[in-house]
């Protein structure tokens, strides 16, 4: 069936830059750290976040570089949280790779709960939640509105990505959703599909994204 709705808007640029060939290293998104007191359990031991092999040149020595900062905004928790940075030992490589578990997003400075909770991500006919998250402040509204803007702007760079992973259930929901998709349709096709835990819709989506194509971001 053809759809004939009027393309969404496009999305901002610093959501479609793909950083697989301009960068050394980068982030790699530790998919399986879901909450705070995981992340630091393994930020406390070297070899917790540690990878078994550098992304880009699949060298297997990779040591504790530095451990920086991150700024979060609007939770009750401390104003930044520690992460780990790895440097590849490996000659003419030399890579850093920036840890960063799943819970919290790239460049929103927010933790993914408090976006989903401002956003309603999961339900299509409820664009802003009803209730913020316990330990969530409230969001700004121009915020709230710079995410929503977001979501509901094109999504056809990560449906092709999907479409094009090898992986069959992504590409059945790419292909459900079609190219003319908001990046919140993708998002509830996907959660309905794979029925991620609330509070982290929207960031098992991103970190497949960023998994597939380094840079490229959902919101």
């Amino acid at each position: 069936m053809t759809d004939h709705r009027p393309p969404p808007p496009e999305p901002e640029a610093c959501l479609t830059q793909t950083r697989v060939s301009r960068y050394r290293g980068g982030t790699v998104i530790a998919e399986h750290v879901s909450d705070m007191a995981t992340h630091v359990r393994l930020l406390a031991d070297p070899d917790g976040y540690r990878l078994e092999a550098c992304p880009r040149c699949g060298g297997d020595t990779l040591h504790v570089h530095d451990y920086p900062h991150l700024a979060l905004k609007g939770w009750e928790g401390p104003p930044s949280i520690r992460l780990v940075r790895y440097l590849c030992v490996r000659s003419g490589c030399k890579a850093t790779w920036r840890i960063l578990p799943l819970l919290v997003p790239r460049h929103v400075w927010r933790v993914w709960s408090a976006v989903e909770g401002t956003v309603g991500a999961g339900e299509p006919a409820e664009p802003l939640a009803k209730a913020v998250p316990a330990g969530v402040k409230a969001i700004p509204a121009r915020t709230a509105q710079r995410w929503r803007a977001r979501l509901e702007s094109a999504a056809r760079q990560l449906v092709v990505l999907l479409a094009t992973s090898g992986d069959a259930l992504l590409e059945t929901i790419a292909q459900a959703v079609g190219l003319v998709a908001t990046r919140r349709e993708l998002g509830v096709a996907y959660a309905a599909k794979v029925e991620p835990p609330a509070g982290l819709r929207l960031a098992w989506l991103s970190a497949i994204v960023h998994r597939l194509e380094r840079g490229l971001r959902l919101m």
